[in-house]
């Protein structure tokens, strides 16, 4: 099976993209539904998360506050390293575990820290979904509750554009309208199809999971 990673940064459209790809068929997985779910009352997970920053970072459901959470781990980076920590190898492992019960010519595997934490030779194929630092902003503005400032701080914890590019295999640019966006998402999914026939080993310089 031919797995593709899907990447991005902040209010790039890795969700349009993911849902048109699920419109076509495909199944995807999705790395940010995984951490919300290690995240929920009752995971290991969040037990852990609660006794090294504290019980001021939990709601009283039991759930994570995730603006105080978000606040605290943008600002300081041991902080979100530690964070990191605990949640990547879990996520990891699950994403593997639903990508081996999978039966399909191609999966998407959505992750949007996938060059950020080394995650690049999981996949067959890196997808960038693609726009200006400025647009990314702007959109993110229009679909969260978040401040310019907050925005700058996650985008300034992602690798650049230049270097998502540069080792991208597919690109998809979301600078137009949602039709632009379906099209090529279409095209791709038409070429995913015909090298997921292709040997795996020509499929991509990086080795797919076991």
């Amino acid at each position: 099976m031919l797995i593709v990673g899907l990447t991005g940064g902040i209010g790039s459209g890795k969700t349009t993209v993911s849902r048109y790809f699920e419109q076509q068929g495909a199944p995807v997985i999705d790395a940010d539904v995984i951490v919300h779910q290690l995240l929920e009352p009752g995971q290991p997970a969040l037990a852990e998360i609660a006794a090294h920053f504290g019980p001021k970072f939990l709601r009283a459901d039991g759930s994570v506050d995730r603006d105080k959470m978000r606040e605290q781990i943008f600002s300081d980076d041991t902080q979100r390293q530690k964070l990191e920590a605990i949640l990547h190898p879990r996520a990891r492992e699950e994403l593997l575990r639903q990508i081996q019960q999978l039966d399909a010519d191609y999966c998407i595997a959505s992750v949007p820290l996938l060059i950020e934490s080394g995650w690049s030779g999981l996949v067959h194929r890196i997808l960038v979904v693609d726009l200006p630092r400025e647009l990314q902003i702007q959109r993110t503005l229009e679909r969260d509750p978040l401040t310019v400032q907050q925005i700058e701080a996650v985008l300034n914890t992602q690798v650049d554009r230049q270097t998502r590019l540069a080792v991208a295999d597919d690109i998809i640019t979301n600078t137009g309208n949602k039709a632009s966006l379906k099209k090529q998402v279409a095209q791709l999914h038409r070429d995913y199809l015909q090298l997921a026939s292709t040997p795996p080993n020509a499929l991509h310089n990086k080795k797919p999971p076991a």
